[in-house]
């Protein structure tokens, strides 16, 4: 399988390779797009797939990204491996950036003034969190559910950051199209060209192959019809018989 590990690891080298890569992320990124160009599809929906997980992973659809970015493939019909693989174009150190400038382009465009500081994000998600926990405990409880917190959390930070990020990650997806492209060609013809190549190589050798067959054929045919004809000569006397007994030749008396 393409991601089976020959060593698996323990969850808490998964959450931790989650958050920073054991090669770092230049490698982690060296292989995703390695792994794309490798995809045995036309560049164009290779490209389309890269389009389409590319838009799902900037949008904040933890968990669900996944799926987003299968059902997003197959509507711009687009390599499926390739739209899982460019979800990974986020990370833990560059998506808390990209969630701000989401935010803030969110509420610019939904007209909501408040203030994006750590501070702020921070209470709303300690608030939404804590209804959470609450609505979860009224489900086996007396409690009565809290939904104050979510719906403010819904509206101030989850939403905003949705539309705020469907800008930039269409025009950031948009360059990873036409960036994809010529490279999956560019290697696509590469590969084309190292397997014409080994394939001229089998073809040469196999036709050195047969003539050293051929050559070794013909000398053992010629040595074995040289055997054949000194056992025909040999069987009828040698080259000249020699004289039977008595007898002296033309001549005697």
């Amino acid at each position: 399988m393409v991601f089976k590990r020959r060593d698996p690891v323990g969850w808490g080298a998964w959450l931790r390779e989650m958050v920073y890569p054991k090669g770092g992320f230049k490698r982690a990124t060296r292989y995703v797009l390695h792994r794309m160009k490798r995809l045995p599809d036309s560049p164009r929906r290779v490209a389309r797939g890269v389009f389409a997980g590319s838009v799902i992973g900037f949008l904040p659809l933890p968990g669900l990204q996944f799926v987003a970015a299968w059902i997003a493939a197959r509507l711009v019909n687009g390599n499926l491996l390739a739209a899982l693989l460019a979800t990974f174009n986020t990370n833990p150190l560059t998506t808390p950036f990209f969630a701000v400038l989401a935010m803030t382009l969110g509420h610019w465009i939904m007209g909501i003034e408040a203030p994006l500081t750590a501070e702020y994000i921070g209470h709303r998600f300690a608030v939404a969190g804590a209804d959470l926990w609450a609505n979860v405990l009224a489900i086996f409880g007396p409690e009565k559910t809290q939904w104050g917190g979510l719906i403010q959390f819904w509206h101030e930070i989850y939403v905003p950051y949705f539309i705020g990020a469907l800008g930039p990650g269409i025009i950031i997806s948009l360059a990873g199209y036409w960036i994809t492209i010529p490279l999956v060609e560019a290697y696509q013809k590469a590969r084309a060209a190292k397997a014409k190549e080994r394939g001229e190589r089998r073809h040469r050798l196999r036709e050195m192959l047969a003539e050293a067959t051929a050559r070794v054929k013909a000398r053992a045919e010629a040595e074995a019809a040289e055997k054949a004809a000194a056992e025909t000569l040999a069987a009828r006397g040698g080259p000249a018989a020699a004289p039977a007994a008595g007898d002296d030749g033309p001549g005697s008396p």
